[in-house]
């Protein structure tokens, strides 16, 4: 069963990837392009939880004595995914206070827009 549930958490994951990335090429508009790049990162994650989940395995966490180490689940590729997390907004809150900048410059969040008004 554990096979058949990560089979359908990559697949899942694959899928959000590929909406992501069809919202940033296919959109012109600045905002659509985060929200597509933020679709994008959450499908990262997914996917690495996803493999880094073992069933029957304990969280890493001491409550009532010590196991084997080979009753927890490797911590680390959570503690990455978090860490992305922490990335990911950043670049969001970056990215958004440019296209701020770019709509008080040009009065427009499309890019084809901006680019005429550039000369481009």
């Amino acid at each position: 069963m554990q096979i058949l549930w990560n089979n359908y958490m990559i697949v899942g994951a694959i899928f959000l990837f590929g909406i992501g990335f069809m919202i940033l090429l296919l959109h012109n508009n600045l905002i659509k392009k985060i929200i597509g790049m933020n679709i994008m990162d959450t499908s990262i994650f997914l996917l690495f939880v996803s493999l880094g989940y073992i069933k029957g395995k304990e969280a890493p966490i001491i409550i009532e004595g010590i196991l084997h180490e080979s009753g927890y689940v490797n911590p680390i590729p959570t503690g990455l995914m978090l860490t992305g997390i922490v990335v990911a907004v950043s670049v969001t809150a970056f990215m958004l206070a440019l296209t701020i900048k770019l709509y008080e410059k040009y009065g427009t969040i499309e890019l084809d827009e901006i680019q005429q008004l550039r000369g481009d």
